[in-house]
């Protein structure tokens, strides 16, 4: 049996063992509401695990087939039951108390499989819990499950398809399932989305948690590099990696940040993080008047589609009391253009070998060599819509303790903080900068030949470059597809950003449900790796 067949069994058993439905929530129940239910007795958080779970059931496997979820937990309901006993005795471990929450299936946490998405990775299961997961718990949230996730962060092959991975196939958009759920974090989005829980937790490298939140109507927010942990998970950049929350309501975004944030003594990067902690709920009520915000028009492209709701959003966010300043030119240095790919794949190879080297004994891979020589030999399911033409020059990249390219890592970020994003804030004198997050979802390509509309669009790539907080907001849609509005600032003022976030929510009171369109995108003899592998063929 494979490993999702196991966990489709303990499902059924979870959802069988009672015929009793839940009677305290709705599915839809953003964080704060469900945890505002459990804490007045309305519901309880074994009734919401179970609701849950019961509608996973039906539409990420069966019906619309979402595949955001790659394994469920079978120690949930369990959790959510101790949970109760807690709750019914007035103690509460904080605000979320009694939430259930998916986490991407780069993250380890100890019941589960670690993946990746990838097929060899499949038995990797560490018994560790990272120490953002371990936080989580601390707080009182129920780990429900993993994710589905663009295989390895989205960075195996040039030719990559958003949203697919060897162990889970394709996660599809629940507004039209023939269209990209974007990635890396295309699971965590499509499961908030699609209600299969309030929250999820994502990871970004460059785009990976803001762009599938934007084409899904969510929040999304990647935290200031260094804020959060990042010890436990699968590794693309140590300048640039984050884990984030994906939310349905900034304060959702806002609450399970603050249970996140802190310094972790193992993660170098988080050492000064606790004393940039803030109380980010506390931030949100006030607000943004005489905030001076540049509205990034060099980044904004020449989509009419999209250009028009963001200058109807950017009128609700001047109403709300932001200062706009139109911020028209930018020249980023040469530099980001010409090292960015170099240097990402000497960090992968650095990091990847290394966190392959304390998976267990029986995880055969244990290189980046020897991850292409397993692609290779499982080339029907690994390689049949893309190549891995990133491995490849990934593994014969230089070392990453060399001098020289150390000069250029050096060279690279003073581009992208002091002569990039810090310049055009101090240039303006502005606190954020906004613009469209993306266009609306693309269709799924499989060939591979389609073209892009219209120009350029965003500057997400500059916050990621420099390590700085980016967050989408939804703004509206077009022809019923989500379109976001982002925020970006300089170090730790991810505080700013969710104030600005939260008042453009409320002056614009939007959040459009997913339609669930449906739609065959398979073509023949690929239909087998568009589905988990428990439905397809494995190798």
């Amino acid at each position: 049996m494979t490993r999702l067949g196991m966990f489709g069994v303990l499902l059924a058993a979870v959802l069988f063992a009672s015929s009793a439905q839940s009677q305290g929530t709705e599915h839809g129940a953003n964080a704060a509401e469900l945890a505002r239910q459990i804490r007045l007795g309305q519901t309880t958080s074994e009734d919401a695990t179970r609701a849950l779970l019961r509608r996973i059931s039906q539409l990420d496997r069966s019906g619309p087939r979402i595949q955001s979820v790659i394994s469920l937990n079978p120690n949930a309901l369990d959790a959510a039951i101790s949970l109760d006993r807690e709750a019914q005795t007035g103690q509460f471990r904080g605000p979320l108390h009694g939430v259930p929450i998916l986490l991407k299936d780069n993250i380890e946490s100890k019941e589960l499989p670690t993946t990746a998405g990838s097929l060899a990775l499949i038995d990797n299961t560490t018994g560790r819990d990272a120490p953002i997961v371990a936080r989580l718990r601390e707080a009182g949230m129920i780990i429900l499950g993993k994710t589905n996730l663009s295989e390895w962060a989205n960075y195996r092959s040039f030719d990559s398809i958003s949203g697919w991975s060897g162990v889970g196939g394709l996660t599809r958009n629940p507004y039209d399932l023939r269209r990209s759920a974007c990635g890396s974090s295309s699971g965590s989005a499509a499961a908030v989305a699609a209600a299969f829980v309030p929250v999820a937790i994502g990871t970004e490298t460059n785009g990976s948690i803001t762009c599938p939140a934007a084409v899904m109507g969510l929040v999304g927010l990647k935290p200031t590099v260094g804020l959060v942990s990042r010890r436990h998970i699968v590794p693309l950049s140590p300048r640039q990696d984050s884990a984030g929350p994906i939310t349905q309501t900034v304060e959702d975004a806002a609450m399970l940040l603050s249970a996140l944030a802190g310094s972790d003594p193992q993660d170098p990067a988080t050492r000064d993080a606790d004393s940039h902690v803030e109380n980010y709920v506390g931030a949100l009520s006030e607000g943004i008047t005489g905030m001076r915000i540049g509205v990034f028009r060099w980044a904004q492209g020449d989509n009419e589609s999209v250009t028009t709701v963001f200058d109807r959003a950017l009128e609700r966010l001047e109403q709300a009391g932001a200062v706009l300043v139109d911020v028209e030119d930018f020249s980023p240095e040469p530099i980001l253009w010409q090292q960015g790919d170099r240097i990402l794949q000497v960090e992968f190879k650095a990091g990847l070998n290394n966190y392959l080297a304390t998976t267990p004994a029986d995880i055969d891979v244990r290189s980046i060599d020897d991850l292409i020589e397993f692609n290779r030999i499982n080339a029907q399911r690994e390689l049949a819509l893309f190549d891995q033409s990133i491995l490849i020059k990934t593994a014969a990249a230089e070392d990453a303790d060399d001098p020289a390219f150390n000069k250029v890592v050096s060279e690279f970020v003073h581009a992208a903080r002091d002569r990039g994003l810090d310049l055009l804030l101090a240039e303006h004198d502005v606190r954020l900068l906004v613009m469209p997050t993306t266009k609306p979802a693309a269709p799924v390509d499989l060939l591979g030949t389609s073209e892009p509309v219209g120009g350029p669009l965003g500057a997400g790539w500059l916050a990621a470059t420099a390590g700085y907080p980016i967050l989408t907001v939804p703004m509206g849609d077009h022809k019923g597809l989500p379109l976001g509005m982002s925020f970006m600032g300089t170090a730790w003022d991810d505080a700013a950003l969710l104030r600005a976030g939260h008042a453009l929510e409320r002056a614009l009171v939007l959040r459009q449900e997913p339609a669930f369109l449906d739609g065959d995108m398979a073509r023949p003899g690929l239909a087998d790796v568009l589905v988990p592998i428990d439905e397809g063929t494995p190798e």
